[in-house]
């Protein structure tokens, strides 16, 4: 089986990840899941070692990306520097969302707030002094009116479609 479907496998791998040795490496992982935990299903070999392949490529993909931006976060944090870019973009974003909180009436603003900063629903009740089973509504309806406000701010019209991009408040 293993010389059989061996090319295949390693020829789907080596197309997802793009990389010789990577490939290599979970081609033979997936021989290894398909010793120790074969399928079921035994009709379909080629199907099986494909599906458990690309799994293994997406999580080794998955786990790269992590490993990239925690590398980058460390160089930025033992350098100290960040990228002007970056800190304008951030500085616009931050007054985006304080100019369209500043907007909202103030109760759908403190549970915004509330909630952004991880009370649950039980604290954020008691504080705005509703019973428990009101504060999803009121986060719902805020979070629309928040959506509004801030693709009206950006002169878009996006909440209306669902499209509106993530401002980090939830």
């Amino acid at each position: 089986m293993f010389q059989s479907y061996y090319p295949l496998v390693y020829r789907r791998l080596h197309y997802l990840l793009g990389e010789r040795t990577a490939a290599e490496d979970l081609t033979q992982e997936t021989f290894l899941k398909l010793y120790r935990q074969p399928p079921r299903d035994k009709e379909n070999p080629g199907g099986w070692l494909l599906r458990v392949a690309a799994n293994l490529a997406y999580n080794f993909l998955r786990g790269e990306e992590r490993r990239r931006r925690r590398e980058e976060n460390q160089v930025r944090e033992a350098t100290g520097v960040v990228p002007l870019e970056e800190i304008i973009i951030r500085n616009q974003e931050a007054r985006q969302v304080h100019h369209c909180l500043d907007q909202l009436p103030p109760r759908d603003r403190l549970c915004l707030l509330l909630k952004n900063v991880g009370y649950s629903y039980a604290e954020i009740a008691a504080v705005l002094q509703v019973d428990r089973n009101a504060v999803g509504a009121i986060l719902s309806r805020a979070r629309r009116r928040f959506a509004a406000l801030y693709s009206q701010y950006e002169g878009r019209d996006d909440h209306v479609s669902g499209r509106g991009r993530s401002t980090g408040v939830s």
